[in-house]
């Protein structure tokens, strides 16, 4: 079992999610996040004042699959993440330990899914 974590641009998720569905991968997590990177740091003005912007938005997106779908993850993640510009995130694979499901107490791999 294995932890999927991208972070990626707020305007691919659409595309993302459709890369990972045309790949049988249903079960993720969306959350919203701020990081730095790669990125220029960007200079905004506001009520007269220069701030500097170096966290920018970014899409945390997780999916806990079992090891025959870590790839499909990855590459549905790439096919509809990527833009070829400084940006567009990063994906981590982290071994997962265990997993339970609530609702019928099962464990492991049944209970991903």
């Amino acid at each position: 079992m294995r932890l999927v974590i991208a972070y990626i641009r707020p305007e691919k998720l659409p595309e993302v999610k459709q890369a990972l569905f045309k790949r049988d991968v249903l079960k993720i997590s969306v959350s919203n996040a701020l990081g730095c990177g790669d990125e220029p740091t960007i200079y905004e003005q506001y009520r007269g004042r220069t701030s500097e912007v170096d966290l920018h938005k970014k899409v945390r997106i997780e999916a806990a699959v079992n090891e025959s779908f870590v790839q499909n993850v990855v590459d549905g993640i790439v096919e509809g993440a990527q833009t070829g510009e400084v940006g567009d995130g990063k994906i981590f694979v982290i071994p997962l330990e265990d997993c339970y499901r609530i609702r019928t107490g099962e464990q492991g791999h049944d209970a991903i899914g």
